[in-house]
């Protein structure tokens, strides 16, 4: 019994290892770019391979830089003791949905109230697996397709070839050559390059979306890769040659040829939602879905202590306010952990006098429930 867990390559338990190394290949119909694919794991000398490889050292590198990212995934607790009374089991379904998430390679939707920690968990996974850089893509209500694939400045470069041609003593290159330093790729397009290992790309609030984005994204999900229309016209052209354009990442370029980005793993894509809205049935049976469910004690007291370096007796003033939170949502208050982690900070700091501080008055201060209405 105790190799039943074998299988899963994200643990949750804030240590960073190399089981992402042993992620099998994925079921025939959910394999993408079989070409690249199979050359990485063939070891094959390619110009690819090399490309990629050096392109993800320089991820890994880049993550390491990124102390707020990584400290954000440090610091994610989620409970993932096994508990057989029925009293929190919920927390390894999230475990397990996120490794069902690797293997199927479909994108996860992850629904919860605010501050449940759907954003934090994809940044956990992106640290523990050494995943790189998380790929944010915000969701506003005018959020479209193109705006998460790419950009492309047109005015910029319809600017410096207009200033080309009044200085045609000054040698240029060739602008079909050059059109990549006017294209940069978003997260979503970032997210779908070729890679030796999955990138984690975060679709923030879909549910703020417009009604059209969710199906937009299907044929994404289901092809793995896209065109750049800008350089696809370009491609009787240039031929075989690629054409270098910016990314997401900082200072990290990336050649595309004929115009399409096809990804050679699929990236780990988390979309959250507050549960505001219900998805076409042709979405949903494109993803996994998860709910983060409500934090027992125990999670609680490893946030605290994870996020404020606090150990948690039981006479301390933070099991207090747990136990207070705690029943506040038994109650049917809507509460974020963000609130928890606010009032704790703020009456337990040495700065703060306990005779200064009226505890109950900051109770009702940082604790007020998310859905109630102005204050009178």
């Amino acid at each position: 019994m105790a190799e039943s867990k074998d299988w899963k390559i994200f643990q949750g338990k804030r240590q960073q290892h190399d089981l992402i190394e042993h992620l099998p290949l994925p079921p025939k119909w959910r394999r993408f770019n079989n070409q690249v694919e199979s050359t990485i794991n063939q070891d094959k000398p390619t110009i690819e391979k090399t490309e990629i490889e050096e392109r993800w050292q320089k991820l890994q590198d880049l993550a390491n830089k990124n102390t707020k990212d990584k400290e954000r995934g440090q610091t994610f607790c989620i409970q993932t003791d096994q508990i057989n009374d029925g009293g929190n089991e919920q927390y390894n379904n999230v475990v397990d949905a996120v490794n069902a998430a690797l293997y199927l390679r479909r994108p996860l939707l992850v629904t919860g109230k605010p501050g449940s920690g759907k954003t934090s968990l994809a940044y956990a996974v992106a640290y523990e697996l050494k995943l790189g850089p998380v790929l944010l893509w915000p969701i506003t209500t005018r959020s479209t397709l193109q705006e998460g694939l790419y950009r492309y400045d047109a005015i910029t470069r319809l600017q410096d070839v207009q200033l080309a041609d009044k200085n045609k003593d000054n040698q240029q290159p060739n602008n079909n050559q050059n059109i990549g330093e006017y294209i940069q790729l978003a997260a979503v397009g970032t997210a779908f390059l070729p890679s030796l290992h999955p990138r984690v790309l975060l679709i923030d609030e879909i549910d703020k979306s417009d009604i059209n984005l969710p199906n937009d994204l299907l044929n994404l999900f289901e092809e793995g890769e896209f065109e750049i229309p800008e350089l696809a016209r370009l491609s009787k052209h240039l031929g075989e040659q690629s054409v270098t354009v910016r990314t997401k990442d900082d200072n990290i370029d990336a050649p595309i040829k004929a115009g399409r980005v096809r990804c050679s793993t699929f990236p780990f894509i988390i979309m959250t939602s507050n549960g505001e809205r219900d998805f076409p049935p042709a979405f949903l049976r494109r993803c996994l879905r998860v709910n983060m469910p409500q934090p027992e004690e125990k999670a609680l007291k490893a946030i605290v202590n994870a996020q404020l370096d606090r150990e948690i007796s039981e006479t301390s003033q933070e099991l207090e306010l747990i136990k207070f939170f705690l029943r506040s949502l038994n109650n049917g208050d809507n509460l974020a952990i963000d609130q928890l982690l606010n009032i704790v900070y703020l009456v337990t700091n040495e700065k703060v006098s306990k005779s200064e501080i009226n505890l109950e008055n900051m109770k009702s201060l940082l604790l007020k429930s998310l859905t109630s209405a102005e204050d009178r």
